[in-house]
């Protein structure tokens, strides 16, 4: 009996002292990074095991490149009888996606001045962008975009004139709604604005009533000549391009837009039930398309 209760002593004291050897070594391995003891009713220590980091996936070469290469600034160009407030959507998505974005609010009181305003906003540029624009900022686009700077070219339901065309004869190729209607007014001085009561169904259809009417009251008057202005030298014609087609557009006739695009070779998508409003209603499709130029223009 003495014998046994010797041997169970003597058992006890090499756990004990294995036990604190190895929480000694655990700790030490802990400190790696590594981890520690598997202890069983806290008598014998069984097992020291290892756990290792998690995995994290592994990015490509090529994407890492693209995002590097991937032009960071971008310019917004408002169209006629508006104002750049209306690329607030636009805006805070490619912000929020790590853009620079600079609004250019041209004045609209003539074709020169426009192209003029876009330009001194492109001077302003750290480095290439890419150009965009709605509407009447096509064309304004089309003879700006010619800049250095300028690496590519978006359209949103936008005119996309070639050299010696202006848009007003381009719009007749495919007349649009409005063009049939009797909504666009004039003023005494020269200048046209939407009949605020019909702003709605032709500018903004998609929009809800209030907001298409505070967009009515709140719009930019732009000068008769400037759908006339002819273009010098098309910036389309030497830069990668993209095209937005809004199909329920009644401002532009949509099949307008697609020839313009066919005929520019431009990467194109299509909006469906869109107004002419859509970079103010769809502003997350018409963002993804600036990304995209901003991500294949060179």
């Amino acid at each position: 009996m003495e014998r046994i209760v010797r041997s169970l002593v003597t058992f006890t004291r090499w756990t004990e002292e294995t036990t604190r050897h190895l929480r000694s070594f655990a700790q030490r391995r802990t400190s790696l990074g590594m981890v520690g003891l598997i202890v069983i009713s806290g008598i014998a220590p069984l097992a020291v095991a290892q756990v290792t980091t998690p995995h994290k996936p592994s990015i490509s070469p090529a994407a890492v490149a693209n995002e590097e290469d991937r032009i960071r600034n971008i310019v917004l160009v408002h169209g006629a009888w508006a104002d750049g407030s209306g690329w607030k959507g636009v805006y805070d998505i490619l912000v929020k996606d790590g853009y620079n974005v600079s609004i250019v609010q041209e004045p609209e009181t003539s074709f020169q001045d426009d192209v003029a305003a876009t330009k001194r906003v492109l001077a302003q540029q750290d480095g290439p962008c890419i150009l965009v624009a709605h509407s009447y900022g096509g064309a304004v686009i089309t003879e700006a975009g010619t800049d250095p700077s300028v690496v590519g070219l978006v359209y949103v339901a936008a005119h996309m004139p070639d050299a010696g065309e202006n848009e007003a004869d381009d719009g007749k190729r495919f007349p649009s709604d409005l063009s049939k209607s009797t909504a666009i007014k004039k003023t005494a001085d020269g200048f046209t604005y939407l009949d605020p009561a019909r702003f709605h169904e032709y500018f903004a259809a998609d929009l809800p009533a209030e907001q298409a009417a505070f967009m009515a009251r709140s719009q930019v008057l732009n000068a008769a000549d400037n759908f006339k202005a002819v273009i010098t030298t098309p910036a389309w014609r030497s830069k990668p391009s993209w095209m937005l087609v809004a199909t329920k557009d009644r401002t532009i006739n949509p099949d307008l837009e697609r020839w313009y695009a066919t005929r520019a070779n431009s990467h194109k998508v299509e909006v469906a039930g869109a107004s002419h409003s859509v970079y103010v209603s769809r502003p997350k499709e018409v963002a993804t398309l600036i990304e995209e130029a901003a991500s294949h223009a060179r």
